[in-house]
């Protein structure tokens, strides 16, 4: 089953994450935050990936 993403909510929590890792006062932690964002990227890819390919079949 898939769900339904609300890319709005990953982007404000890919920001924060980028926002803590910036604020961060040790390495790991920096770290830490950064691996999360990244994830975060990712999965907004995937999303507007998806969204572009159902665009093209539309069309």
């Amino acid at each position: 089953m898939i769900r339904e993403m609300d890319v709005n909510y990953l982007l404000h929590r890919q920001q924060v994450a980028l926002i803590r890792a910036q604020l961060s006062g040790s390495a790991k932690g920096r770290a830490a935050y950064e691996d999360l964002a990244r994830g975060y990227t990712d999965r907004i890819d995937a999303y507007r990936r998806e969204n572009e390919r159902l665009v093209d079949l539309a069309h």
